[in-house]
């Protein structure tokens, strides 16, 4: 893989992997300031929102780091670009109106996948 991969999905899963771990330990409570609709979704499926983020992060590095299946990193760029076209949704049909961050992220993710299918 190219050098221009392994920053831009270095970045990406360094993002997801932290948003994900928030996602999964900290209770809404504490979520709220940085997330106005986390009282939109149940727990378990915030919790679960937490866990596909950090596994899409850990498919981003781990399969073309190891060599095993690297055809996963493609599928979890994929996967991440669906999970904020999802976020779009959320945000635009709640209160909260701000997608600037999630377009960014769905953008860098369409990036990676490209980057990771052109070698």
């Amino acid at each position: 893989m190219n050098i221009a991969y392994w920053i831009v999905a270095g970045l990406l899963a360094l993002f997801y992997g932290y948003a994900g771990t928030l996602k999964v330990i900290h209770s809404p409570d504490q979520l709220r300031p940085m997330m106005a609709w986390v009282d939109r979704l149940p727990l378990p499926a915030l919790r679960a929102l937490g866990t596909v983020e950090i596994l899409g992060a850990a498919g981003l590095i781990l399969p073309p780091l190891t060599g095993i299946a690297p055809v996963l990193a493609p599928a979890a760029a994929i996967g991440l670009v669906l999970l904020q076209a999802g976020a779009i949704a959320v945000h635009l049909t709640g209160e909260d109106r701000r997608i600037a961050l999630n377009v960014g992220l769905a953008t860098t993710a369409a990036v990676t996948f490209w980057l990771a299918t052109t070698r």
